[in-house]
């Protein structure tokens, strides 16, 4: 019995290990913000206050970000693996005290051809989708006045 609980013990605890965080993605921007890439490419763009959220995450910060004309928005990458090795797959940005700040930015990408749905039932959801034939990347904006609204750009 004694034998057999030793051999397992290697399998079992090999089941409880994190698996290794991808490697970082290629880098992808829009405007002049990193919308993918890897650590070095958000120190670049300025996200210099970094903070390990937990033993497989880093949110690396910038404030007085402006998008399209709009803001300034606080914004944050949240980086794969504790130490950021995994990178980012989209750029978050809120405004801290106003709600309504970030619906500014659907306006002027509806203005420049962007199209958009809602998420939900009914053509009104939680969260409007804009998109734009051919663009490498697509907007998410929260609607819910819960919590903060956001708005992230994400790759295709």
């Amino acid at each position: 019995m004694r034998r057999a609980v030793s051999a397992a013990l290697p399998l079992l605890l090999a089941g409880c290990q994190s698996a290794t965080p991808e490697s970082a993605p290629p880098s992808l921007a829009y405007a002049d913000l990193p919308v993918r890439g890897s650590l070095a490419d958000a120190k670049r763009a300025g996200f210099v206050t970094c903070i390990q959220m937990d033993g497989a995450h880093l949110r690396c910060r910038r404030s007085g970000v402006m998008l399209l004309g709009e803001g300034p928005y606080e914004a944050a990458l949240d980086l794969a693996g504790g130490d950021g090795s995994g990178g980012f797959r989209q750029i978050t940005l809120w405004h801290d005290r106003d709600q309504s700040a970030v619906l500014k930015v659907t306006d002027a990408l509806k203005k420049q051809g962007w199209t958009y749905e809602y998420t939900g039932a009914g053509g009104r959801g939680d969260q409007m989708i804009l998109t734009r034939k051919g663009a490498p990347i697509h907007f998410s904006i929260d609607l819910s006045y819960w919590g903060k609204r956001r708005v992230r750009i994400l790759p295709e």
